[in-house]
């Protein structure tokens, strides 16, 4: 049996209508989730990806208990999440990139030691996985300071720490990365691939960032619309909607773009070349090869396509 099970997962908002800013009587129904059914083993790793609105979010609270759903089921452990709420919180961690379950006015420890006490740890335990986390997460030059003094990324690290205290099964982390540096970002993800191997926790991931999917998640479940587009691995993800490819390039005086083959596009910034191309009939390595023979490269980047755009040629596939 499956960690999470759910199965024609649905669930439906009631709103009124609006006409010139104006609530109207009449009210429509909004399907924010639409019969998805998944299932993920303890362990696992998995993204969890699209736009706006697609349902991620409603998802995420379903698997925790903050909402009921319409239609359909869930188990997280064998728990009904919205049924067995209480017993449900013992065994999972959340994370939201723009919310905070610390408290903002006190020291990051003093959050920890109500934690501790919310979720009644015994002391020995949570000396232990408080050290732990200190360490793994380097929360010890501000573990004494208040919430609202830290930066950013020092507030994210804070927040991981406080939703694994209680070491959960299941880590729900909704865009834990939006507005981090680069570095923090890497610190991130190197600790979040550690807890994962060492205590086997499974992590569902929601983000834009397509860079936090390549870097930790081998499964990828891609939302829209409230329906379940795609399941499986980022590398058959990618193949599929990933049909274009850009490179930048700038050479060294003496060099030059050389001939390209009739499925490239090339525009010119100054002395930089822009070139798309589509992968699966031009590999990146021939791409690439091409390109050396102009002479000698001052600098060159390639980039691949953005994750709206592969969810907007789902769209357009599915005729949603």
């Amino acid at each position: 049996m499956a960690y999470i099970q759910v199965n024609n997962l649905t669930k439906e908002f009631t709103v009124r209508k609006k006409k010139d800013g104006k609530l109207l009587r009449e009210k429509s129904v909004v399907h924010a989730l639409d019969h998805v059914s998944f299932e993920i083993e303890k362990g696992e790793l998995v993204g969890y990806i699209g736009p706006n609105g697609a349902g991620k979010s409603t998802t995420v609270k379903l698997l925790c208990g903050i909402l009921t759903a319409s239609e359909g089921e869930a188990t997280v452990g064998g728990v009904t999440p919205w049924k067995n709420r209480k017993e449900h919180a013992k065994h999972i961690g959340v994370v939201f990139g723009q919310r905070s379950q610390l408290w903002w006015d006190v020291p990051v420890i003093d959050s920890y030691r109500l934690l501790r006490d919310i979720y009644r740890l015994p002391e020995n335990q949570y000396k232990k996985r408080l050290e732990e986390l200190t360490e793994a997460l380097s929360l010890g030059d501000f573990l004494h300071t208040p919430l609202r003094q830290l930066s950013l990324g020092m507030r994210m690290r804070a927040e991981l720490g406080g939703s694994l205290l209680h070491s959960p099964e299941l880590l729900f982390l909704d865009e834990p990365t939006i507005g981090l540096d680069a570095v923090s970002k890497l610190k991130l993800r190197e600790f979040l691939l550690q807890e994962n191997k060492a205590h086997g926790t499974t992590v569902m991931l929601t983000t834009h960032d397509m860079e936090d999917i390549s870097a930790l998640c081998s499964r990828v479940m891609v939302l829209g619309r409230g329906k379940l587009l795609f399941d499986g691995s980022l590398q058959n993800l990618l193949y599929k909607y990933d049909t274009l490819r850009t490179v930048r390039v700038r050479y060294h005086s003496g060099g030059a773009l050389p001939a390209l083959p009739q499925c490239t596009h090339t525009a010119q910034e100054g002395e930089v070349y822009v070139i798309t191309y589509p992968p699966k009939e031009l590999p990146t390595d021939r791409m690439l090869a091409l390109l050396q023979s102009g002479g000698a490269i001052a600098e060159m980047t390639l980039h691949e396509r953005n994750i709206d755009h592969m969810i907007a040629d789902m769209y357009r596939e599915m005729a949603l």
